[in-house]
Protein backbone atom coordinates (compact mmCIF):
# COMPACT_ATOMS: atom_id res chain seq x y z
CA UNK A 1 0.00 0.00 0.00
CA UNK A 2 1.16 3.25 -0.68
CA UNK A 3 1.83 5.59 1.51
CA UNK A 4 -0.80 8.08 0.61
CA UNK A 5 -3.27 5.32 0.60
CA UNK A 6 -2.28 4.59 3.91
CA UNK A 7 -2.56 7.87 5.70
CA UNK A 8 -6.23 8.26 4.27
CA UNK A 9 -6.74 4.83 5.84
CA UNK A 10 -5.08 5.73 8.85
CA UNK A 11 -7.46 9.12 8.90
CA UNK A 12 -10.70 7.11 8.01
CA UNK A 13 -9.92 4.58 11.00
CA UNK A 14 -9.32 7.30 13.56
CA UNK A 15 -12.51 8.89 11.96
CA UNK A 16 -14.74 5.80 12.45
CA UNK A 17 -13.75 4.75 15.74
CA UNK A 18 -13.68 8.22 17.25
CA UNK A 19 -16.89 8.51 16.10
CA UNK A 20 -17.87 5.11 17.10
CA UNK A 21 -17.25 5.99 20.93
CA UNK A 22 -20.32 8.57 20.89
CA UNK A 23 -22.90 5.97 20.99
CA UNK A 24 -25.67 8.93 21.13
CA UNK A 25 -24.71 10.10 17.53
CA UNK A 26 -23.81 7.14 15.41
CA UNK A 27 -26.50 6.03 13.46
CA UNK A 28 -26.42 3.22 10.66
CA UNK A 29 -26.17 6.18 8.16
CA UNK A 30 -22.95 7.71 9.88
CA UNK A 31 -21.45 4.07 9.53
CA UNK A 32 -22.31 3.46 5.81
CA UNK A 33 -20.76 6.42 4.84
CA UNK A 34 -17.51 5.85 6.46
CA UNK A 35 -17.72 2.42 4.74
CA UNK A 36 -18.42 3.75 1.50
CA UNK A 37 -15.21 6.01 2.19
CA UNK A 38 -13.04 2.45 2.70
CA UNK A 39 -14.14 0.64 -0.11
CA UNK A 40 -13.73 3.63 -2.42
CA UNK A 41 -10.11 3.16 -1.18
CA UNK A 42 -9.95 -0.41 -1.66
CA UNK A 43 -11.88 -0.58 -4.89
CA UNK A 44 -14.56 -3.10 -3.28
CA UNK A 45 -17.94 -3.35 -5.09
CA UNK A 46 -20.76 -4.76 -2.67
CA UNK A 47 -21.07 -5.08 1.17
CA UNK A 48 -23.83 -7.33 2.92
CA UNK A 49 -24.47 -7.57 6.92
CA UNK A 50 -26.61 -10.39 8.05
CA UNK A 51 -28.23 -11.18 11.50
CA UNK A 52 -29.76 -13.75 12.62
CA UNK A 53 -31.38 -14.27 16.25
CA UNK A 54 -29.67 -17.85 16.39
CA UNK A 55 -27.78 -20.91 14.85
CA UNK A 56 -31.55 -22.05 13.75
CA UNK A 57 -32.74 -19.12 12.06
CA UNK A 58 -29.44 -18.89 10.32
CA UNK A 59 -29.83 -22.12 8.26
CA UNK A 60 -33.34 -21.10 7.92
CA UNK A 61 -32.69 -17.86 6.55
CA UNK A 62 -34.72 -15.85 8.40
CA UNK A 63 -32.79 -12.65 9.70
CA UNK A 64 -32.29 -9.34 8.39
CA UNK A 65 -29.66 -9.17 5.40
CA UNK A 66 -28.74 -5.19 5.18
CA UNK A 67 -27.25 -4.23 1.81
CA UNK A 68 -24.45 -1.62 3.00
CA UNK A 69 -23.09 -1.22 -0.05
CA UNK A 70 -23.63 -2.69 -3.93
CA UNK A 71 -22.31 -1.04 -7.27
CA UNK A 72 -23.82 -3.61 -9.25
CA UNK A 73 -20.51 -4.80 -9.55
CA UNK A 74 -19.56 -6.95 -6.51
CA UNK A 75 -19.71 -10.55 -7.80
CA UNK A 76 -16.36 -12.14 -6.47
CA UNK A 77 -15.85 -12.59 -2.46
CA UNK A 78 -12.94 -11.05 -1.45
CA UNK A 79 -13.65 -11.77 2.67
CA UNK A 80 -16.28 -12.90 5.09
CA UNK A 81 -16.65 -13.29 8.82
CA UNK A 82 -19.35 -14.77 10.58
CA UNK A 83 -19.92 -14.14 14.47
CA UNK A 84 -21.37 -16.08 17.23
CA UNK A 85 -22.38 -13.16 19.90
CA UNK A 86 -22.97 -14.72 24.18
CA UNK A 87 -26.17 -14.49 23.32
CA UNK A 88 -25.90 -16.59 20.15
CA UNK A 89 -26.93 -14.36 17.94
CA UNK A 90 -25.23 -15.12 14.46
CA UNK A 91 -23.56 -11.99 12.20
CA UNK A 92 -22.15 -12.52 9.24
CA UNK A 93 -20.31 -9.95 7.39
CA UNK A 94 -19.12 -10.42 3.78
CA UNK A 95 -17.18 -8.20 1.16
CA UNK A 96 -17.15 -8.65 -2.61
CA UNK A 97 -15.06 -7.19 -5.59
CA UNK A 98 -15.09 -7.33 -9.29
CA UNK A 99 -14.20 -11.14 -10.97
CA UNK A 100 -11.44 -9.31 -12.75
CA UNK A 101 -10.00 -7.70 -9.65
CA UNK A 102 -6.42 -8.24 -8.97
CA UNK A 103 -5.45 -9.56 -5.69
CA UNK A 104 -5.06 -7.93 -2.83
CA UNK A 105 -1.41 -7.59 -1.16
CA UNK A 106 -1.99 -9.17 2.57
CA UNK A 107 -1.46 -5.79 4.47
CA UNK A 108 -4.36 -4.47 2.35
CA UNK A 109 -6.56 -7.73 3.36
CA UNK A 110 -5.69 -7.12 7.01
CA UNK A 111 -6.55 -3.89 6.55
CA UNK A 112 -9.48 -4.04 4.98
CA UNK A 113 -10.35 -7.11 7.61
CA UNK A 114 -9.89 -4.74 10.70
CA UNK A 115 -12.73 -2.23 8.95
CA UNK A 116 -14.77 -5.98 8.73
CA UNK A 117 -14.38 -6.47 12.08
CA UNK A 118 -15.30 -3.46 13.09
CA UNK A 119 -18.78 -3.45 10.90
CA UNK A 120 -19.98 -6.57 12.59
CA UNK A 121 -18.67 -5.07 15.85
CA UNK A 122 -21.39 -2.33 15.10
CA UNK A 123 -24.16 -4.52 14.39
CA UNK A 124 -23.51 -6.00 17.04
CA UNK A 125 -24.03 -3.26 19.37
CA UNK A 126 -26.51 -1.76 17.11
CA UNK A 127 -29.08 -4.99 17.38
CA UNK A 128 -28.35 -4.99 21.24
CA UNK A 129 -29.73 -1.15 21.36
CA UNK A 130 -32.66 -2.45 19.59
CA UNK A 131 -33.41 -5.13 21.71
CA UNK A 132 -32.31 -3.26 25.19
CA UNK A 133 -35.51 -0.34 24.02
CA UNK A 134 -37.93 -3.28 22.82
CA UNK A 135 -37.74 -5.33 26.23
CA UNK A 136 -37.85 -1.48 27.89
CA UNK A 137 -40.83 -0.38 26.04
CA UNK A 138 -42.14 -3.52 24.38
CA UNK A 139 -44.38 -6.62 25.41
CA UNK A 140 -43.81 -9.82 24.71
CA UNK A 141 -46.46 -9.61 21.88
CA UNK A 142 -44.90 -6.23 20.39
CA UNK A 143 -47.40 -3.38 21.97
CA UNK A 144 -46.27 -0.58 23.07
CA UNK A 145 -45.75 -1.33 27.44
CA UNK A 146 -46.80 0.84 30.55
CA UNK A 147 -43.05 2.25 30.16
CA UNK A 148 -44.08 4.28 27.17
CA UNK A 149 -47.09 5.41 28.47
CA UNK A 150 -45.03 6.74 31.19
CA UNK A 151 -42.38 8.11 29.20
CA UNK A 152 -44.83 9.63 26.89
CA UNK A 153 -46.59 11.75 29.98
CA UNK A 154 -43.52 12.44 31.30
CA UNK A 155 -42.53 14.34 28.22
CA UNK A 156 -45.62 16.36 27.22
CA UNK A 157 -45.31 17.39 30.87
CA UNK A 158 -41.92 18.63 31.12
CA UNK A 159 -43.22 20.73 27.75
CA UNK A 160 -46.23 22.11 29.63
CA UNK A 161 -48.91 20.17 27.30
CA UNK A 162 -50.69 18.01 29.79
CA UNK A 163 -53.78 20.22 29.58
CA UNK A 164 -55.75 19.32 26.49
CA UNK A 165 -55.30 15.51 26.32
CA UNK A 166 -57.64 13.20 27.22
CA UNK A 167 -56.39 9.97 29.44
CA UNK A 168 -58.52 6.78 28.86
CA UNK A 169 -58.26 3.28 30.13
CA UNK A 170 -60.53 0.68 28.32
CA UNK A 171 -61.23 -3.57 28.80
CA UNK A 172 -62.14 -5.07 25.78
CA UNK A 173 -66.01 -6.36 26.93
CA UNK A 174 -66.65 -10.35 26.81
CA UNK A 175 -62.73 -10.94 24.98
CA UNK A 176 -62.68 -14.42 26.44
CA UNK A 177 -65.84 -15.70 24.70
CA UNK A 178 -64.27 -14.35 21.80
CA UNK A 179 -61.03 -16.18 21.85
CA UNK A 180 -63.24 -19.45 22.33
CA UNK A 181 -65.42 -18.58 19.47
CA UNK A 182 -62.80 -18.08 17.15
CA UNK A 183 -59.54 -19.19 18.85
CA UNK A 184 -56.75 -18.02 19.91
CA UNK A 185 -54.69 -17.22 16.75
CA UNK A 186 -57.66 -15.25 15.71
CA UNK A 187 -58.71 -14.10 18.68
CA UNK A 188 -55.01 -12.42 18.76
CA UNK A 189 -55.44 -10.88 15.41
CA UNK A 190 -58.76 -8.84 15.88
CA UNK A 191 -57.09 -7.66 18.88
CA UNK A 192 -54.25 -6.41 17.39
CA UNK A 193 -56.58 -4.74 14.10
CA UNK A 194 -58.61 -3.44 16.61
CA UNK A 195 -55.28 -1.47 18.44
CA UNK A 196 -54.33 -0.73 14.75
CA UNK A 197 -57.42 1.09 13.85
CA UNK A 198 -57.59 3.31 17.66
CA UNK A 199 -53.22 4.20 16.81
CA UNK A 200 -54.48 5.31 13.16
CA UNK A 201 -57.24 7.25 14.72
CA UNK A 202 -54.87 9.21 17.20
CA UNK A 203 -52.08 9.06 15.36
CA UNK A 204 -49.25 11.51 16.63
CA UNK A 205 -50.98 12.82 18.68
CA UNK A 206 -51.06 10.50 21.08
CA UNK A 207 -49.95 7.04 22.63
CA UNK A 208 -51.76 3.97 23.06
CA UNK A 209 -50.08 1.15 25.50
CA UNK A 210 -51.03 -2.46 26.45
CA UNK A 211 -51.23 -3.12 30.49
CA UNK A 212 -52.00 -6.34 29.72
CA UNK A 213 -54.23 -9.24 28.54
CA UNK A 214 -57.19 -7.20 26.92
CA UNK A 215 -56.50 -3.81 29.35
CA UNK A 216 -54.80 -0.63 27.49
CA UNK A 217 -53.91 2.98 28.45
CA UNK A 218 -54.01 5.28 26.23
CA UNK A 219 -53.09 9.32 26.29
CA UNK A 220 -54.63 11.45 22.78
CA UNK A 221 -55.52 15.30 22.15
CA UNK A 222 -59.22 15.86 23.95
CA UNK A 223 -60.43 16.70 20.15
CA UNK A 224 -60.14 13.30 19.55
CA UNK A 225 -62.66 12.21 22.39
CA UNK A 226 -65.53 11.44 21.23
CA UNK A 227 -64.15 9.98 17.86
CA UNK A 228 -62.13 7.74 20.44
CA UNK A 229 -65.28 6.56 22.11
CA UNK A 230 -66.98 5.68 19.29
CA UNK A 231 -64.59 3.42 17.82
CA UNK A 232 -64.54 1.79 21.58
CA UNK A 233 -67.78 1.78 21.37
CA UNK A 234 -67.98 -0.89 18.93
CA UNK A 235 -66.39 -1.88 15.94
CA UNK A 236 -65.88 -4.38 13.14
CA UNK A 237 -62.50 -5.57 12.76
CA UNK A 238 -61.12 -8.21 10.46
CA UNK A 239 -59.44 -11.73 12.41
CA UNK A 240 -57.47 -13.43 9.72
CA UNK A 241 -54.72 -12.00 7.95
CA UNK A 242 -55.75 -13.73 4.38
CA UNK A 243 -56.91 -10.49 2.25
CA UNK A 244 -60.01 -12.52 0.60
CA UNK A 245 -61.15 -13.40 3.79
CA UNK A 246 -63.68 -10.82 4.21
CA UNK A 247 -65.18 -12.36 8.32
CA UNK A 248 -64.87 -9.55 10.62
CA UNK A 249 -66.02 -9.94 14.44
CA UNK A 250 -67.37 -6.94 16.32
CA UNK A 251 -64.61 -5.39 19.28
CA UNK A 252 -65.73 -3.46 22.05
CA UNK A 253 -64.30 -1.95 25.42
CA UNK A 254 -65.41 -0.44 28.97
CA UNK A 255 -63.66 2.77 29.43
CA UNK A 256 -62.61 4.97 32.49
CA UNK A 257 -61.90 8.62 30.95
CA UNK A 258 -60.11 11.29 32.57
CA UNK A 259 -59.95 15.05 30.64
CA UNK A 260 -57.16 16.55 32.24
CA UNK A 261 -58.38 19.62 33.30
CA UNK A 262 -56.89 23.17 33.25
CA UNK A 263 -54.06 23.57 36.10
CA UNK A 264 -54.32 19.91 36.83
CA UNK A 265 -51.63 19.63 39.04
CA UNK A 266 -49.06 16.27 38.60
CA UNK A 267 -45.97 15.49 40.35
CA UNK A 268 -45.29 12.13 38.50
CA UNK A 269 -46.40 10.30 35.86
CA UNK A 270 -47.37 7.43 38.00
CA UNK A 271 -49.94 9.46 39.14
CA UNK A 272 -52.45 10.28 36.02
CA UNK A 273 -52.93 5.96 35.96
CA UNK A 274 -53.68 6.62 39.97
CA UNK A 275 -56.09 9.03 38.70
CA UNK A 276 -57.83 7.41 35.93
CA UNK A 277 -57.51 3.70 37.49
CA UNK A 278 -60.86 4.04 39.56
CA UNK A 279 -62.87 5.18 37.10
CA UNK A 280 -62.66 1.67 34.87
CA UNK A 281 -62.83 -0.15 37.97
CA UNK A 282 -66.15 1.55 38.50
CA UNK A 283 -67.18 0.70 34.16
CA UNK A 284 -67.04 -3.06 35.06
CA UNK A 285 -68.76 -2.99 38.62
CA UNK A 286 -71.40 -0.99 37.21
CA UNK A 287 -71.37 -2.42 34.03
CA UNK A 288 -71.49 0.59 32.55
CA UNK A 289 -69.51 1.33 29.10
CA UNK A 290 -68.14 4.91 29.88
CA UNK A 291 -67.33 6.07 33.45
CA UNK A 292 -65.81 9.58 33.03
CA UNK A 293 -63.26 10.64 36.52
CA UNK A 294 -64.73 12.57 39.05
CA UNK A 295 -64.55 13.99 42.63
CA UNK A 296 -66.15 11.36 44.15
CA UNK A 297 -63.92 8.81 42.21
CA UNK A 298 -61.38 10.59 44.00
CA UNK A 299 -63.08 9.60 47.65
CA UNK A 300 -63.50 5.79 45.98
CA UNK A 301 -60.10 5.94 45.80
CA UNK A 302 -59.06 6.97 48.77
CA UNK A 303 -61.42 4.67 50.51
CA UNK A 304 -59.91 1.79 48.32
CA UNK A 305 -56.76 2.86 50.02
CA UNK A 306 -58.02 2.94 53.46
CA UNK A 307 -59.67 -0.62 52.97
CA UNK A 308 -56.39 -2.13 51.69
CA UNK A 309 -54.46 -0.66 54.51
CA UNK A 310 -57.09 -2.24 57.65
CA UNK A 311 -57.45 -5.53 55.63
CA UNK A 312 -55.01 -7.48 57.11
CA UNK A 313 -55.30 -5.84 60.93
CA UNK A 314 -59.22 -6.96 60.56
CA UNK A 315 -58.22 -10.41 59.95
CA UNK A 316 -56.44 -10.77 63.35
CA UNK A 317 -58.63 -9.00 64.89
CA UNK A 318 -61.89 -10.73 63.88
CA UNK A 319 -63.24 -7.89 62.43
CA UNK A 320 -65.31 -9.73 59.83
CA UNK A 321 -68.64 -11.69 60.58
CA UNK A 322 -70.80 -13.70 58.64
CA UNK A 323 -74.72 -12.83 58.58
CA UNK A 324 -77.32 -15.44 57.60
CA UNK A 325 -79.76 -15.43 55.39
CA UNK A 326 -82.73 -18.07 55.68
CA UNK A 327 -83.24 -20.24 52.84
CA UNK A 328 -87.23 -20.90 53.28
CA UNK A 329 -89.29 -23.99 51.85
CA UNK A 330 -92.11 -22.12 50.51
CA UNK A 331 -94.97 -24.97 51.09
CA UNK A 332 -94.08 -25.42 54.84
CA UNK A 333 -92.34 -22.19 55.79
CA UNK A 334 -89.50 -24.10 57.29
CA UNK A 335 -85.99 -22.78 57.39
CA UNK A 336 -84.17 -25.60 55.49
CA UNK A 337 -80.69 -23.65 55.25
CA UNK A 338 -79.25 -20.41 55.14
CA UNK A 339 -76.47 -18.19 53.09
CA UNK A 340 -73.21 -16.76 54.98
CA UNK A 341 -72.89 -13.34 54.20
CA UNK A 342 -69.99 -11.31 54.82
CA UNK A 343 -70.14 -8.25 57.28
CA UNK A 344 -67.41 -6.06 58.89
CA UNK A 345 -67.34 -4.19 61.74
CA UNK A 346 -64.46 -1.73 62.11
CA UNK A 347 -64.34 0.29 65.27
CA UNK A 348 -68.12 0.04 66.12
CA UNK A 349 -69.21 0.42 62.51
CA UNK A 350 -71.04 -1.91 60.21
CA UNK A 351 -68.88 -2.18 56.43
CA UNK A 352 -71.34 -2.60 54.14
CA UNK A 353 -70.09 -5.74 51.53
CA UNK A 354 -70.24 -2.65 48.62
CA UNK A 355 -67.67 -0.72 50.37
CA UNK A 356 -65.04 -3.44 50.51
CA UNK A 357 -66.16 -6.41 48.68
CA UNK A 358 -65.00 -4.59 45.22
CA UNK A 359 -61.93 -3.82 46.59
CA UNK A 360 -60.58 -6.62 47.85
CA UNK A 361 -61.87 -8.13 44.77
CA UNK A 362 -59.30 -6.29 42.66
CA UNK A 363 -56.56 -8.42 43.80
CA UNK A 364 -56.38 -12.19 45.79
CA UNK A 365 -57.34 -10.68 49.14
CA UNK A 366 -60.96 -11.63 48.18
CA UNK A 367 -59.58 -15.15 48.75
CA UNK A 368 -58.72 -14.19 52.38
CA UNK A 369 -61.50 -13.27 53.22
CA UNK A 370 -63.59 -16.07 51.84
CA UNK A 371 -61.51 -18.69 53.93
CA UNK A 372 -61.92 -15.89 57.40
CA UNK A 373 -65.77 -16.46 56.29
CA UNK A 374 -65.62 -20.20 56.08
CA UNK A 375 -63.86 -20.16 59.40
CA UNK A 376 -66.56 -18.36 61.05
CA UNK A 377 -69.11 -20.56 59.81
CA UNK A 378 -67.38 -23.57 60.71
CA UNK A 379 -67.26 -21.95 64.53
CA UNK A 380 -70.69 -21.68 64.60
CA UNK A 381 -71.65 -24.63 63.24
CA UNK A 382 -69.57 -26.30 65.67
CA UNK A 383 -71.07 -24.24 68.72
CA UNK A 384 -74.60 -25.28 67.20
CA UNK A 385 -73.91 -29.00 67.69
CA UNK A 386 -72.13 -28.99 71.00
CA UNK A 387 -75.29 -27.05 72.17
CA UNK A 388 -77.73 -29.38 70.87
CA UNK A 389 -79.82 -26.84 68.50
CA UNK A 390 -81.31 -27.23 65.73
CA UNK A 391 -78.37 -26.91 62.60
CA UNK A 392 -79.38 -26.26 58.84
CA UNK A 393 -77.35 -26.90 55.92
CA UNK A 394 -75.25 -23.05 55.38
CA UNK A 395 -73.74 -22.12 52.24
CA UNK A 396 -70.48 -20.30 51.26
CA UNK A 397 -69.60 -18.17 48.43
CA UNK A 398 -66.31 -18.38 46.96
CA UNK A 399 -64.80 -15.96 45.14
CA UNK A 400 -63.69 -17.42 41.22
CA UNK A 401 -60.55 -16.13 41.87
CA UNK A 402 -59.88 -18.90 44.29
CA UNK A 403 -60.10 -21.22 41.15
CA UNK A 404 -56.29 -20.16 40.76
CA UNK A 405 -55.08 -22.28 44.04
CA UNK A 406 -54.50 -26.27 42.60
CA UNK A 407 -54.77 -26.95 46.32
CA UNK A 408 -58.53 -25.36 46.82
CA UNK A 409 -60.56 -28.43 47.67
CA UNK A 410 -57.57 -29.49 50.23
CA UNK A 411 -57.99 -25.96 51.95
CA UNK A 412 -61.71 -26.41 51.75
CA UNK A 413 -61.81 -29.59 53.31
CA UNK A 414 -58.50 -28.48 55.88
CA UNK A 415 -61.19 -25.81 57.33
CA UNK A 416 -63.87 -27.86 57.71
CA UNK A 417 -62.84 -30.73 59.15
CA UNK A 418 -60.65 -28.67 61.27
CA UNK A 419 -63.26 -27.90 63.26
CA UNK A 420 -65.13 -31.40 63.08
CA UNK A 421 -68.19 -29.82 61.15
CA UNK A 422 -70.06 -33.02 59.53
CA UNK A 423 -69.70 -32.62 55.52
CA UNK A 424 -73.18 -32.24 55.24
CA UNK A 425 -73.81 -29.26 57.09
CA UNK A 426 -71.34 -26.75 54.58
CA UNK A 427 -72.35 -25.57 51.20
CA UNK A 428 -69.85 -23.94 48.72
CA UNK A 429 -71.36 -21.22 46.31
CA UNK A 430 -68.97 -20.82 43.34
CA UNK A 431 -70.27 -18.73 40.17
CA UNK A 432 -70.53 -19.66 36.51
CA UNK A 433 -67.05 -18.77 34.39
CA UNK A 434 -66.82 -18.45 30.95
CA UNK A 435 -63.17 -19.19 30.08
CA UNK A 436 -62.05 -22.47 29.09
CA UNK A 437 -59.09 -23.38 31.90
CA UNK A 438 -61.16 -21.49 34.24
CA UNK A 439 -64.62 -23.84 33.54
CA UNK A 440 -62.30 -26.93 33.75
CA UNK A 441 -61.09 -25.67 37.14
CA UNK A 442 -64.54 -25.07 38.37
CA UNK A 443 -65.39 -28.72 37.13
CA UNK A 444 -62.31 -30.30 38.85
CA UNK A 445 -63.66 -28.16 42.41
CA UNK A 446 -67.23 -28.95 42.39
CA UNK A 447 -66.40 -33.23 41.29
CA UNK A 448 -64.15 -33.07 44.16
CA UNK A 449 -66.51 -31.03 46.51
CA UNK A 450 -68.93 -34.19 45.64
CA UNK A 451 -66.69 -36.88 46.52
CA UNK A 452 -66.14 -35.42 49.99
CA UNK A 453 -69.69 -35.28 50.50
CA UNK A 454 -69.60 -31.70 50.71
CA UNK A 455 -73.00 -29.94 48.65
CA UNK A 456 -72.03 -27.47 45.55
CA UNK A 457 -74.21 -24.89 44.40
CA UNK A 458 -73.73 -22.58 40.84
CA UNK A 459 -74.30 -18.99 42.29
CA UNK A 460 -76.57 -15.75 40.18
CA UNK A 461 -77.86 -18.38 37.39
CA UNK A 462 -79.43 -16.41 35.12
CA UNK A 463 -77.31 -13.39 35.56
CA UNK A 464 -74.62 -12.65 33.01
CA UNK A 465 -73.71 -15.46 29.95
CA UNK A 466 -75.31 -18.74 31.58
CA UNK A 467 -74.73 -22.01 29.63
CA UNK A 468 -76.54 -25.21 30.16
CA UNK A 469 -73.35 -26.96 29.76
CA UNK A 470 -72.21 -25.15 33.19
CA UNK A 471 -74.80 -27.51 34.67
CA UNK A 472 -74.94 -30.24 32.34
CA UNK A 473 -71.31 -31.06 32.81
CA UNK A 474 -70.53 -30.32 36.33
CA UNK A 475 -72.47 -32.43 38.98
CA UNK A 476 -74.02 -29.44 41.18
CA UNK A 477 -76.37 -30.28 43.85
CA UNK A 478 -78.11 -26.58 43.79
CA UNK A 479 -79.03 -24.48 41.12
CA UNK A 480 -79.30 -20.60 42.53
CA UNK A 481 -81.95 -19.18 40.17
CA UNK A 482 -80.66 -15.04 40.09
CA UNK A 483 -83.76 -12.64 40.77
CA UNK A 484 -83.46 -11.45 37.50
CA UNK A 485 -85.72 -14.42 36.04
CA UNK A 486 -88.30 -13.56 38.57
CA UNK A 487 -90.51 -11.51 36.57
CA UNK A 488 -91.67 -8.62 38.33
CA UNK A 489 -94.47 -7.14 35.81
CA UNK A 490 -97.26 -8.04 33.45
CA UNK A 491 -95.85 -6.69 30.27
CA UNK A 492 -94.27 -8.60 27.72
CA UNK A 493 -90.79 -8.56 28.65
CA UNK A 494 -92.36 -10.25 31.79
CA UNK A 495 -93.94 -12.78 29.64
CA UNK A 496 -90.80 -13.72 28.37
CA UNK A 497 -88.81 -13.86 31.31
CA UNK A 498 -91.54 -16.28 33.02
CA UNK A 499 -91.34 -18.84 30.29
CA UNK A 500 -87.62 -18.65 31.14
CA UNK A 501 -87.80 -19.06 34.55
CA UNK A 502 -90.53 -22.22 34.27
CA UNK A 503 -87.94 -23.69 31.92
CA UNK A 504 -85.00 -23.55 33.96
CA UNK A 505 -86.31 -24.66 36.86
CA UNK A 506 -87.96 -27.44 34.53
CA UNK A 507 -84.14 -28.78 33.50
CA UNK A 508 -82.79 -28.55 36.79
CA UNK A 509 -85.21 -30.70 37.92
CA UNK A 510 -85.31 -33.04 34.86
CA UNK A 511 -81.44 -33.53 35.35
CA UNK A 512 -82.12 -33.90 39.46
CA UNK A 513 -80.60 -30.46 40.37
CA UNK A 514 -82.02 -28.81 43.03
CA UNK A 515 -83.58 -25.34 43.17
CA UNK A 516 -83.41 -22.28 44.75
CA UNK A 517 -84.50 -18.76 43.52
CA UNK A 518 -82.68 -15.82 44.89
CA UNK A 519 -84.31 -12.13 45.95
CA UNK A 520 -87.71 -12.77 46.73
CA UNK A 521 -89.42 -10.13 47.72
CA UNK A 522 -93.73 -10.25 47.36
CA UNK A 523 -96.09 -13.09 48.44
CA UNK A 524 -96.83 -13.03 44.21
CA UNK A 525 -93.34 -14.19 43.56
CA UNK A 526 -93.93 -16.92 46.06
CA UNK A 527 -96.85 -18.41 44.20
CA UNK A 528 -94.43 -18.32 41.13
CA UNK A 529 -92.08 -20.47 42.74
CA UNK A 530 -94.52 -22.56 43.94
CA UNK A 531 -96.59 -22.76 40.47
CA UNK A 532 -92.80 -24.11 38.80
CA UNK A 533 -92.03 -26.67 41.34
CA UNK A 534 -89.21 -24.48 42.88
CA UNK A 535 -89.56 -25.40 46.32
CA UNK A 536 -86.74 -22.97 48.59
CA UNK A 537 -86.81 -19.16 48.46
CA UNK A 538 -84.26 -16.90 49.87
CA UNK A 539 -84.66 -12.90 50.19
CA UNK A 540 -86.22 -10.08 52.49
CA UNK A 541 -89.58 -11.49 51.76
CA UNK A 542 -88.39 -13.83 54.91
CA UNK A 543 -85.67 -12.07 56.20
CA UNK A 544 -82.31 -9.95 55.51
CA UNK A 545 -79.22 -11.48 56.67
CA UNK A 546 -79.50 -11.65 60.22
CA UNK A 547 -76.50 -11.32 62.86
CA UNK A 548 -75.71 -14.71 64.03
CA UNK A 549 -77.99 -14.23 67.54
CA UNK A 550 -80.83 -13.45 65.13
CA UNK A 551 -80.63 -15.99 63.09
CA UNK A 552 -80.27 -18.04 66.11
CA UNK A 553 -83.48 -16.87 67.67
CA UNK A 554 -85.45 -17.44 64.52
CA UNK A 555 -84.35 -21.27 63.91
CA UNK A 556 -85.46 -21.21 67.26
CA UNK A 557 -88.98 -20.29 66.53
CA UNK A 558 -88.84 -22.19 62.85
CA UNK A 559 -90.79 -22.27 61.21
CA UNK A 560 -92.57 -19.30 59.20
CA UNK A 561 -96.31 -19.59 59.49
CA UNK A 562 -97.49 -16.39 59.01
CA UNK A 563 -95.48 -15.81 55.85
CA UNK A 564 -97.57 -18.08 54.00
Amino acid sequence: MDGQKEKKYFKLLEKLIDHSSRATDFSRETFVGYLDEFCELFHLEKGVTEFYLSPKLEAEKKGEILIDRDTGKGEKVLLRRRVITPASAVIIGTLYVANDAPPFPDDELEKIDIVLRMLLAFVARNRLQRSVYQLAFYDSDNYPNLRTFLRYVEGIMDNGQLYGNTVLCFNLKHFSLINQDIGRNCADFALRSFFNRLEEEIGDQGVICRMGGDNFIMIFQSSLQDSVLKILAGTPVTYSDDPTDTYRVMLSARAGVFPVPEGYKLLTPGQIMETVYPSIQLAKMQDDDVVFYDEKLFTNREMVLQVRRRFQSALTTNEFHAFYQPKVNVHTGEIVGAEALCRWNHDGTWIMPMDFIPVLEMNMDICKLDFCILDVVCRDIRRWLDEGRQVVRISVNLSRKNLVDADLLTHILEVIDRHQVPHEYIEIELTETTTDVAFRDLARVVTGLQHSGISTSVDDFGNGYSSLNLIRTIPWNVLKIDRSLLPISNDDEAAVTSMLYKHVVAIARDIGIDCITEGVETKKQIEILRENNCPIAQGFYFDMALPVDEFEKRLDRNPYPEML
